[in-house]
């Protein structure tokens, strides 16, 4: 379905949202690339979720323009071509999981049959036949997840996808979206799982306070704002006056016997310890975490929305 498309499947030009005098999103210019994994991160309130919302057509923006697939997303054209999991499923209590699938069926000019949702999110034929007020937290979220899928979108939408499950759960829900990524679609994740927008994505795009603060592939934000820290053991008692000289040393402290240096350049603080004489015994080196980054990023700022 659609898969003639190529180029940017969404599309926000200078978007900025208000909700009366409150500034949720400003001036947020971006694309989307088909058949790419984009987690959305930022902390609660960030404009992250109205974006979304306004890529959805749930929203109009106050300024800009949105556009998905070239077209507005309210077109019917657009909406038969995306597929939405949001945080809160919320299913029709009076029918039974199946009719409720065949009734989203209904709304889609190319549905997958219910046999190919069932493949793909690993829905059981007891939850099919459950009502749907019966179903535990973790079942509706299955459930909400085949709904998105229905239509055999090109976009498909998560917001926290995994917010209460299980690690088992978690894992389960992933390996099914990598078939989704095989298969050429263009997946956008909000998470507050960091370490899923690492392990899942291409590429972060991070808000806060309405606007994109870092946007880039992973590895490079992490490489280009993530600090490392060499670290060793050493007998040597004046170790840590010497290393706090180090140039691109950015600080030094002993923790459990073990020293540790961090720094923007591990290769430069390594050729110092050895040219200095150092016994340095054991040593390690640790690329900086997603949360650091998320941390500087965000830790100065306060949010908005």
């Amino acid at each position: 379905m659609g898969g003639y498309y190529v180029g940017n499947v969404v599309q926000l030009e200078h978007v900025t949202k208000k909700f009366g005098k409150q500034l949720a999103v400003k001036d947020v210019s971006l694309t989307i690339e088909k058949g790419s994994t984009v987690a959305i991160l930022g902390p609660n309130g960030a404009g992250k979720t109205t974006t979304i919302s306004m890529m959805l057509g749930l929203l109009e923006p106050t300024e800009g323009v949105v556009k998905v697939f070239d077209k507005s997303p309210k077109e019917t054209i657009v909406r038969d071509r995306i597929g939405a999991m949001l945080q809160e499923v919320s299913i029709i209590d009076m029918l039974k999981v199946r009719e409720v699938i065949e009734m989203f069926r209904s709304y889609y000019t190319s549905p997958l049959q219910v046999e190919e949702l069932i493949s793909i999110t690993g829905l059981k034929e007891d939850v099919l036949g459950k009502w749907a007020n019966k179903l535990s937290g973790g079942q509706k979220r299955r459930v909400g997840f085949a709904l998105a899928l229905t239509g055999n979108p090109d976009l498909v939408f998560f917001d926290e996808p995994t917010a209460g499950l299980d690690i088992t759960a978690r894992r389960n829900f992933w390996e099914k979206v990598e078939t989704l990524k095989s298969q050429g679609k263009t997946i956008i994740f909000t998470t507050h799982y960091l370490q899923e927008a690492d392990d899942f994505s291409e590429r972060i795009i991070l808000f806060n306070n309405g606007e994109v603060i870092a946007d880039g592939k992973t590895e490079e934000i992490k490489r280009n704002l993530a600090t490392r820290s060499v670290s060793f053991l050493t007998d040597d008692k004046e170790v840590m006056a010497l290393v706090q000289t180090f140039h691109t040393v950015i600080r030094c402290f002993e923790k459990d016997g073990r020293f540790y240096i961090v720094t923007s350049d591990t290769d430069a603080v390594l050729a110092q310890i050895f040219q200095q004489g150092i016994h340095a015994k054991d040593v390690a080196i640790e690329q900086g975490r997603l949360e650091e980054v998320f941390e500087h990023l965000t830790s100065n700022d306060q949010e908005v929305m």
